[in-house]
């Protein structure tokens, strides 16, 4: 078996482990990209979410971006790889210079040659994107794009697991206030 497909599932079996766990959902999220940057030898990976209004996109956890590259702007849900809010995944060669990207020389600057950008779905619902980042120009094989895309739909878990667990605590700490 190709080294490269050890690694994915050797990185699905650890995602997957931190989503079943009842770990802290910003450690769980930051595992998520941690591994999927490794797996695919990346320069770093970030999961993106929508705002309610379905606008913009938000980072909601990144690994190996540089800060100033996160707080570039405001990223428009119409402008940033609109066809992966529909539901496609996009490989993007050239991220200085596909028009698809909205801070091309942002990319520049921070190193950014080529991008992955798979949908998080939960449910039927698109939520957000993970966006892969690479150094080098690279061409995303359908492995790697499947790869993401598992991870995808895992951290789509792990968020609603998330929301599940708040309204749980915030029940119980009701629950103690009335009862105690």
């Amino acid at each position: 078996m190709p080294e490269s497909k050890k690694n994915y599932y050797q990185s699905l079996y650890e995602v997957a482990t931190a989503v079943n766990s009842a770990g802290e959902p910003d450690a769980v999220l930051h595992s998520i990209v941690e591994s999927v940057t490794k797996a695919i030898g990346a320069k770093g990976c970030s999961l993106l979410l929508l705002r309610p209004d379905r606008r913009l996109l938000i980072h909601a956890v990144a690994c190996g971006l540089s800060d100033e590259y996160i707080k570039k702007g405001l990223l428009s849900a119409d402008e940033s790889i609109p066809e992966a809010l529909e539901g496609k995944p996009v490989a993007i060669l050239d991220a200085t210079e596909d028009e698809r990207i909205q801070y091309r020389e942002a990319a520049r600057k921070e190193g950014v040659a080529s991008m992955l950008c798979v949908p998080v779905r939960l449910r039927e619902e698109i939520i957000g994107v993970i966006r892969v980042y690479t150094g080098e120009p690279y061409h995303f094989a359908e492995d790697d794009i499947h790869f993401v895309s598992a991870v995808a739909n895992l951290g789509a878990i792990a968020l609603e697991n998330a929301k599940r667990y708040h309204r749980l605590r915030e029940g119980y700490e009701d629950f103690r206030r009335l009862t105690f």
